[in-house]
């Protein structure tokens, strides 16, 4: 009875964990496409600071869903194309302090926009695969 109950517990959780990331990856699409298109068309790049706020704000944002990603264990297998980009950006905001700003200042609007079509492809993937797959 245990093992019954061991396995109707793993399918619900599983499910409900497939469920909640995929709600959630729909949201930061919205919310990267939305943090981008806003700063592109208010004209930050007129004025630096501006830009600095923008690339902090969303990258920040980023950041925050890559550590959602790695909590839930959705599209982080090693040697994945999501975990090479975590390091990538681990490494990127460890160096910052001693010199990696000015580096980051130019790769940064295109790491933002790989990231907004890594999620909307993994998004497209959950829906055309099954659960099993995605592992």
């Amino acid at each position: 009875m245990r093992f019954l109950f061991d396995l109707i517990f793993s399918l619900f959780s599983e499910t409900l964990k497939y469920s909640i990331m995929k709600t959630f990856k729909i949201a930061d699409i919205m919310i990267s496409t939305g943090l981008i298109l806003f700063f592109v068309f208010s004209k930050c790049w007129l004025h630096p600071d501006h830009l600095i706020k923008a690339y902090f704000i969303v990258g920040g944002w980023q950041v925050i869903s890559m550590l959602v990603h790695r909590f839930m264990q959705s599209f982080t297998k090693s040697g994945g194309t999501r975990a090479i980009y975590h390091w990538i950006t681990a490494i990127s905001l460890v160096t910052m302090p001693i010199g990696s700003v000015w580096i980051l200042y130019f790769t940064a609007p295109f790491m933002a926009l790989f990231y907004t079509g890594l999620c909307i492809y993994e998004t497209t993937k959950m829906s055309e695969r099954p659960l099993a797959v995605i592992k």
